[in-house]
């Protein structure tokens, strides 16, 4: 699919539990289960583009996986060599804890990925694993894939990370699990945290601290997964951001994660003046509850602090941005420019088409609210570049070149948007 055309809507109401699977636990249950004993059983495992390269990846390193539609079953006796090259798609998560989980692996592996993965910077995490003895090497001196890593024995460490970033958090505690000795890791500012706690359910010994995490290596296996991938709340952010931009209108979100690391975007559009509940439901590896949210008139915003709990909404936070009264700003948020696409550029050049005063930082930008006018933009290659260009189309109409992207997150993201407006390709 080259485009896609939205026509702006009224009002709407949307009580869902099908917002996409979330695709950081979807990928977190796929690999985690290699370093488990007997079988791990995953419900509602996110089947998209990236996630289903990273189950592909789990059974090409010899675990048996079973997939009958609605569960997927995987068993695993260890990680072994294999012949094939890894492909990890689009997904910076999953060549970024690959390189932690297999560092410490016997035998030779090669990761690599799509043209706009290959472009993504990896030193971040290939850096620290060498510095404790991984063997992993790729273009630009290990920055760039494909990444070739050969298993190694790997000292303990103790490493202080420069940013806060839950994939580097995660590469490191899958790394120090396979170390000889004690580890600890500390970053600058909580990360998004679901490897801590989906690994202390599995039975890790890996204790939390404030911003110090100290990971015992393993002495055996660990317990196998039992779970239900609850929603993402990255993908149900850009129906909460359509009933917050279009008067009249509410969205009801089941199923969903309830982790404060994952739902600062919700706390943002709460403070700009959408009304917003929580309800929590179970509470197991994951908090999973409900949240309701009902348009209200929105005002200006400062985003400055949790970057890292909210940097993937921030695209779609920007079309609230756009609607909202007064100017709101991003700071502190140069790892946009990193991401599938330099969404920093990218999300000033296409509000600026809208006919939105943006004013660019080298951190982050600024929002003058205004009039959404109705534009041809571009995706840049970039998901949620597509989906929140798709989002601001409900309030002005919005043509979105090269969205095939969307699928690599988010499948059924057409099938809701037509529910609540009736799009056009």
């Amino acid at each position: 699919m080259n485009s896609y055309r939205i026509e702006p809507i009224g009002s709407f109401e949307l009580v869902t539990n099908e917002i996409a699977p979330d695709k950081s636990i979807s990928h977190r249950s796929a690999m985690f289960a290699t370093l488990a004993e007997g079988k791990t059983v995953i419900r509602n495992f996110l089947r998209a583009e990236d996630t289903l390269n990273t189950l592909r990846i789990v059974e090409a390193l010899g675990a048996e996986v079973e997939d009958d539609g609605e569960v997927i079953t995987i068993v695993s006796s260890g990680i072994k060599e294999t012949p094939e090259i890894l492909d990890c798609g689009n997904s910076g998560t999953g060549m970024r804890l690959f390189c932690g989980l297999l560092a410490s692996a016997q035998g030779h592996f090669i990761l690599t990925g799509d043209q706009y993965l290959k472009r993504r910077p990896m030193k971040r995490v290939t850096a620290p694993l060498r510095a404790i003895g991984a063997k992993l090497d790729g273009r630009e001196g290990g920055n760039l894939a494909p990444l070739s890593i050969r298993g190694a024995s790997l000292k303990a460490f103790h490493y202080e990370s420069p940013i806060a970033s839950a994939q580097v958090k995660s590469a490191m505690i899958l790394a120090a699990l396979r170390a000889d000795g004690t580890c600890t890791f500390v970053e600058p500012e909580l990360s998004r945290d679901h490897t801590e706690r989906m690994l202390r359910g599995m039975g890790a010994r890996l204790h939390v601290e404030g911003l110090r995490i100290t990971i015992e290596p393993l002495d055996g296996l660990l317990k196998p997964l039992d779970i239900r991938v609850p929603s993402d709340p990255s993908s149900a952010f850009f129906f909460a951001v359509a009933a917050a931009i279009t008067p009249g209108s509410k969205v009801v979100i089941e199923g969903i994660t309830l982790n404060p690391t994952r739902i600062e975007a919700f706390k943002v559009l709460e403070r700009m003046g959408a009304k917003i509940d929580y309800t929590l439901t179970e509470d197991r590896y994951e908090p999973i509850g409900t949240i309701s949210v009902e348009a209200s008139p929105l005002r200006a915003v400062d985003v400055s602090e949790h970057i890292s709990w909210l940097i993937d909404e921030l695209p779609v936070l920007s079309i609230a941005m756009a609607c909202a009264e007064g100017v709101s700003r991003i700071s502190n948020a140069e790892e946009l420019r990193v991401k599938e696409s330099d969404r920093i550029s990218t999300v000033v050049h296409n509000l600026r088409q809208c006919g939105i005063e943006v004013e660019e930082y080298q951190d982050g930008y600024a929002v003058t609210g205004g009039k959404l006018c109705s534009a041809n933009v571009q995706s840049y290659g970039d998901h949620r570049i597509a989906m929140s260009f798709l989002i601001a189309g409900l309030r002005c109409g919005m043509e979105v070149d090269d969205v095939e992207c969307i699928n690599t997150s988010f499948p059924n993201f057409f099938e809701l948007i037509e529910r609540i407006a009736g799009v056009r390709s």
